[in-house]
């Protein structure tokens, strides 16, 4: 019986991989019951967070999460982080972790791989307090939502200072082990926004088209990140961007559905944007709207290279303006582990940012020229993930650019 099990399982794995066609090296990543960045990998982390104490003048860190919120945790243990984790760093010693709550324990142990976790107690800015003093700390610095009643528990001990900057910046340029998870976040987004194309049809509500979604990578190991859907009848068109939220409202034959979505393999997403209709050709506002959008976005595209100023970018995408539309989305944002710079918008909407970054080899960023109309009742979504190579950059999606038809299969 249990030999029957194991090879059912197998042969469940198995077709996880083939559903979303992954070469080798990922579908082994991507097989493992709970997959883990090597050592290597980690130690590079590891350095890297020492460089930044360094340069700050702190003798230990402390990383935090709560209630789902901070990711440096994961990125420096690989538990994800649930109610609450606070660790302690110090190169070349032992880290210690106090974990909310004390069921999570026991897998946080699991995953927190050579990491001290501890019950924090319902009081665990106490515990690491009291353990900050017993290692002799003097200056710590704090990466995560440390809130500021438990700020303030620490700062009359310790000489604190905010490291999340310094973070960020660690995290900008992806190393090639992350960019295979990205990879792989990429292609369970890829399989939710099929799933939505093949699978909408008249009299489904939009709430079922985010069930659509979720049904073609949770089962693979994915996990939504987002998915913000919106729908409209193109002959009267009253929404231009995605909603964060669905409605009940049911969708009909003349509709046009717009989604931005991004499913995650353990905190590395992918984020794709599609425009289709439903049993209609698309109008023809509809249709420049999208021969627009993907004309900026083959411009920006086509420009993105180490060395390039994010200025160059706004400016590749003057297309949008040309044709009298706008944007309302950011044209371009950083993505991975984070919403990095450059945040960018167009030039007839401004994001607020500074345009004066310079590309590197390995960031990775969302391109998205998601074109509306300037009275903001029509618009489409097209974009994607991609990554900054040595000469150029690639996509790290494989769905197809098009404005495609529900029930097609992509």
């Amino acid at each position: 019986m249990t030999q029957d099990f194991a090879r059912q399982d197998s042969a469940q794995q198995a077709s996880a991989s083939e559903a979303l066609a992954l070469p080798a090296e990922l579908r082994g990543i991507l097989e493992q019951n709970y997959p883990r960045f090597s050592e290597a990998e980690y130690k590079r982390r590891h350095d890297a967070l020492a460089r930044v104490m360094q340069s700050a003048g702190a003798d230990h860190l402390l990383i935090v999460s709560a209630q789902n919120v901070g990711n440096a945790t994961r990125w420096v243990t690989g538990w994800p982080g649930t109610n609450e984790a606070l660790t302690i760093f110090r190169p070349g010693e032992r880290m210690t972790m106090h974990v909310e709550y004390y069921n999570h324990v026991p897998q946080a142990r699991l995953l927190a791989r050579g990491v001290d976790v501890r019950w924090g107690e319902e009081k665990g800015i106490v515990k690491v307090s009291e353990e900050l003093l017993r290692r002799g700390a003097r200056r710590v610095g704090v990466i995560g939502p440390l809130t500021g009643p438990k700020w303030k528990a620490l700062e009359g001990k310790l000489d604190l200072v905010g490291l999340d900057g310094e973070y960020i910046g660690l995290r900008m340029e992806k190393s090639d082990e992350e960019i295979a998870w990205l990879r792989i976040g990429a292609a369970l987004s890829d399989a939710g926004m099929a799933a939505l194309v093949a699978g909408t049809r008249p009299g489904m509500t939009e709430h079922e088209l985010g069930n659509t979604i979720e049904r073609a990578y949770v089962g693979l190991g994915g996990t939504t990140v987002i998915h913000f859907i919106a729908s409209t009848p193109m002959a009267a068109p009253d929404v231009c961007v995605p909603r964060q939220f669905t409605s009940r409202r049911a969708i009909a034959a003349g509709d046009l559905v717009v989604c931005e979505l991004s499913a995650a393999w353990w905190d590395y997403s992918g984020q794709v944007l599609r425009t289709f209709t439903v049993e209609a050709e698309p109008s023809a506002l509809y249709r420049d709207l999208h021969a627009t959008a993907l004309a900026a976005y083959d411009a920006i595209t086509k420009v993105i290279a180490p060395g390039v100023t994010a200025a160059a970018l706004i400016e590749a995408s003057a297309v949008i303006e040309q044709n009298g539309f706008t944007t309302y989305d950011d044209l371009v944002h950083g993505y991975g582990g984070g919403y990095f710079a450059p945040i960018l918008g167009s030039k007839s909407r401004p994001a607020g940012h500074p345009a004066t970054l310079t590309l590197r080899e390995n960031m990775c960023l969302v391109v998205q020229p998601n074109v509306i109309t300037r009275d903001e009742k029509a618009g489409v979504q097209i974009g994607e993930l991609v990554r900054v190579t040595k000469t150029g950059c690639e996509s790290l999606h494989r769905m197809p650019h098009g404005l495609f038809r529900a029930g097609e299969k992509i």
